[in-house]
């Protein structure tokens, strides 16, 4: 495989694993352990870790090596306003289609997050959490609003990867969440579903920031 696949492959996964906080902020990507664990070479890391660094996901630490980036309460802040103003959009556009095979994808994915949260495979339930935003800004078939979304490289605000009662409860809350607004898109009722939404991002904002 060549080094620009390669360099690929390691990208789309440590991208995907910072936006699901598998691998949370202040948390050092080392090039050699990458590079074993994926089966590539130290320059496909690097290489990937340089295009992560020039998407502002990681920065290089002040004695040198690459971590991923700590969020401040300003961050926070903003990611959250940016999501509400891009998520509603998708919503209402989802909401426009009136198309129930839409609703049954993302009653898909809530049902795979019960799942992995009830097995405690916390990893797949953030995975599963990202995926149900991507599908619905996908949804919405709007592609520009669709790379908008992509390019701004979001993360997801909980970081709760244990199993602690206040872990379990902040994925109690998400599927609950996620469920009643699939639920109020289902019953065509867009008011309710978009109070929802505000609702379950401003609670992960006030979670991240008791992190």
């Amino acid at each position: 495989m060549k080094n620009e696949s390669l360099s690929v492959k390691v990208y789309s996964e440590l991208r995907r694993k910072i936006l699901s906080n598998h691998l949370v902020s202040g948390v050092r990507l080392k090039e050699d352990y990458w590079a074993t664990h994926l089966n590539v070479n130290r320059m496909a890391v690097r290489e990937a870790l340089n295009r992560l660094l020039g998407e502002n996901l990681v920065v290089f630490g002040k004695k040198g090596g690459y971590f991923v980036k700590s969020l401040s309460p300003e961050d926070v802040k903003e990611i959250r306003e940016v999501r509400e103003i891009i998520e509603l959009g998708a919503l209402r556009l989802i909401f426009q289609k009136q198309d129930q095979k839409d609703i049954a994808i993302l009653e898909e994915i809530c049902d795979d997050f019960t799942t992995m949260f009830k097995r405690e495979y916390f990893e797949g339930a953030c995975e599963a959490d990202v995926r149900f935003h991507e599908k619905m800004i996908e949804l919405s078939g709007n592609a520009r609003l669709k790379q908008i979304y992509q390019m701004s490289n979001i993360p997801l605000f909980h970081q709760k990867l244990g199993q602690t009662q206040v872990h379990m409860s902040d994925y109690e809350h998400t599927d609950e969440e996620h469920r009643e607004i699939v639920a109020a898109l289902k019953n065509k009722d867009l008011a309710k579903a978009e109070e929802m939404l505000k609702k379950h991002l401003l609670r992960g904002e006030m979670a991240s920031l008791d992190l």
